[in-house]
């Protein structure tokens, strides 16, 4: 097996990247559709690749050519398309971390509201015509 030329690794980063973009695209469309079992299947392999893309990066940092070709600016062209297919990832992790955390509020103005219903159809009177109430199957009293 022959060594990988410093190129041919960049491009590697750059496809993993990429990679990671679709699936950050995928992740928002799952998110929209409220679909929690493909959620988890995305959430796994965008994992997978976050630790690959790691350590990928952790490995290539030790080549002292890599470092020097990166340095140098015979690269640069890939590098920012690196860079910006990474800045388009950041911007597509916030917007996914938005859409959770609106759907996150949506569910506990929810289940506040499904609370609330309960409470008011589970109102009772005592023997004097006083409110009593709450959640009385839970064994708890308001």
């Amino acid at each position: 097996m022959t060594a990988l030329t410093v190129g041919q690794l960049i491009a590697q980063q750059l496809q993993s990247l990429q990679q990671l973009e679709e699936l950050l695209s995928v992740e928002k469309e799952v998110l929209k559709k409220h679909n929690p079992d493909a959620l988890v299947d995305i959430t796994e392999q965008k994992n997978v690749l976050l630790q690959t893309i790691q350590e990928f990066d952790e490995k290539n940092s030790q080549v002292p050519l890599f470092k020097d070709e990166i340095a140098s600016t015979v690269h640069n062209e890939v590098l920012a398309e690196i860079e910006a297919t990474l800045l388009r990832c950041k911007d597509m992790n916030h917007v996914n971390g938005q859409i959770i955390q609106q759907s996150s509020l949506a569910v506990e103005r929810m289940k506040n509201s499904l609370l609330e219903n309960h409470n008011r159809s589970s109102m009772t009177y005592d023997k004097k015509g006083k409110t009593s109430g709450g959640l009385s199957s839970l064994g708890i009293k308001a």
